[in-house]
């Protein structure tokens, strides 16, 4: 009874399939929310096919866009002023939903990842 209970359980859950409608997401204004040690962090963004200019504390960034698919793009700094901001960043949108994304970035070639929340704004 058990096991039978067991494949019922394990057949339900792996018919979930998760919505993933990115091209809806590779252009327009938005802000995001990402925690980092318990910290949120939000900033606000215009995005077109080829550009990305953000704004964080103040702070006006922009990037170059390359999508690798509709859910995958590497951000590169137009104008980096350090070291750091010389990395490019790989983001992956991993769910969408009729005004949000949820995403995963890091810099390229790096392993750990951060996560994070996108809402469409207009």
């Amino acid at each position: 009874m058990r096991f039978l209970c067991l494949l019922l359980l394990l057949t339900l859950f792996s018919c979930y399939e998760t919505t993933r409608d990115c091209k809806d997401y590779k252009t327009g204004k938005f802000y995001s929310e990402v925690y980092i040690n318990d910290e949120l962090f939000k900033s606000t963004f215009n995005r077109t096919k080829k550009l990305q200019i953000e704004t964080y504390n103040n702070k006006i960034d922009s990037s170059k866009l390359r999508w690798i698919n509709d859910c995958e793009v590497i951000f590169k700094t137009m104008n980096p002023k350090n070291r750091a901001e010389r990395k490019d960043i790989h983001l992956k949108i991993l769910t969408t939903t009729d005004s949000s994304y949820t995403f995963e970035y890091s810099y390229v070639g790096e392993t750990k990842k951060q996560r994070g929340i996108a809402y469409r704004t207009k």
